[in-house]
């Protein structure tokens, strides 16, 4: 799988499991991976940002035992 693969939007929310609107929001909240917009129109994410945003989350986030 290439990890610099470019995912538009839909495909990022799909990763993560999330509605495209909730990828929106933590765009417009600066809180989800980085996005970029491609030819000063289209929303892209590259598949390690959006990986290593959600490693990032994992080791924030988890839970004791």
């Amino acid at each position: 799988m290439d990890t610099d693969q470019l995912l538009t939007t839909d495909q990022a929310a799909e990763i993560l499991n999330v509605p495209p609107g909730t990828m929106r929001w933590w765009r417009y909240q600066q809180t989800g991976p980085k996005a970029f917009r491609l030819g000063g129109r289209k929303v892209m994410y590259k598949r390690s940002d959006v990986m290593a945003w959600l490693e990032r989350q994992y080791s924030e986030q988890v839970l004791a035992p």
